[in-house]
């Protein structure tokens, strides 16, 4: 446990962004697995656009929060879109 009071600050705050990027990066995922489970079941290609905007909206809030890297989100929003337009082709 820190002595100093700076370092316990610090660790206040670390606690406190791990508690909340942790939150954050639980919905992300959530979103982004809901978006795949609605491509797969391919009933309802507006409910699957629905769901991959949804998670695309997360996926561009997690980049300006810092929660993950800039490509990772472009390559995670590709995957999605591509495959929403095959079951858009196909439908």
């Amino acid at each position: 446990m820190p002595n100093i009071k700076s370092a316990i600050k610090r660790a206040k705050t670390n606690e406190k962004r791990r508690l909340r990027n942790a939150s954050l990066k639980s919905a992300l995922r959530t979103a982004i697995k809901h978006a795949e489970q609605a491509i797969a079941a391919g009933t309802d290609v507006e409910a699957a656009k629905a769901a991959v905007q949804a998670a695309q909206r997360k996926l561009d809030k997690a980049v300006t929060k810092g929660i993950i890297h800039k490509n990772a989100a472009a390559r995670k929003k590709s995957r999605l879109a591509k495959k929403l337009n095959a079951l858009s082709a196909q439908a």
